[in-house]
């Protein structure tokens, strides 16, 4: 039996590495990104369609129909999460489509994020299937909502990639009851005065 010498090895180890870098670098680099642009300064979001196709699908066109233009901010919990994307102003909730499949516990079958810090995440009522246009950037690490056997938690597809600052900015905003809100709302309304997808 002949033992190939690692030295011959090498080089191939060495461009079999190099292409996997340049194809995971490709990868990453075509994951859609989407600017917000609010009261409050700027944010970008990177989201994973490898992770949740059907979730990425339904937010990017949300962004698409400029659903999120003139919404606000309507429920900010310091030490938890801000979220947004369902109401404007005055307090009048927009019109969606029907709600996208629960993708959370498939998501992190694909090695796709958990609920941590700078996370975009779909909320939803208790009904797990109930998600449609509003999301929630996690402020800290809220691992009790993360899919598991036991529980749907909530899906996880995409992250705050530039412009954390002016999340962290969101969350600290005082607050108080709002519309038809008892509590959360921020006193000075924060408005998203448009999503963009960037690339």
């Amino acid at each position: 039996m002949k033992f190939i010498r690692f030295s011959t090895l090498a080089p191939v180890v060495i461009a079999t590495a190099a292409m996997f870098s340049v194809a995971t670098s490709a990868l990453a680099q075509e994951a859609p990104r989407v600017r917000f642009a609010t009261t409050a300064g700027d944010f970008m979001v990177e989201v994973y369609p490898d992770k949740a196709p059907k979730t990425v699908e339904n937010f990017l066109q949300y962004v698409k129909d400029k659903h999120y233009d003139g919404t606000i901010f309507h429920r900010v919990i310091d030490n938890f999460m801000i979220q947004g994307g369902g109401y404007d102003a005055k307090y009048v909730e927009r019109k969606t489509r029907a709600p996208v499949a629960h993708e959370g516990r498939e998501a992190l079958a694909k090695g796709g994020l958990k609920n941590v810090v700078g996370t975009l995440a779909m909320a939803r009522t208790n009904d797990p299937q109930s998600a449609a246009a509003q999301f929630f950037i996690n402020v800290k690490d809220n691992a009790f909502l993360d899919p598991s056997p036991q529980a749907f938690g909530y899906t996880v597809f995409g992250k705050v990639v530039s412009g954390m600052d002016v999340v962290q900015k969101i969350k600290t905003t005082p607050t108080d009851a709002g519309g038809p809100f008892p509590s959360d709302v921020p006193k000075t309304p924060i408005l998203i005065n448009s999503a963009t997808l960037v690339k």
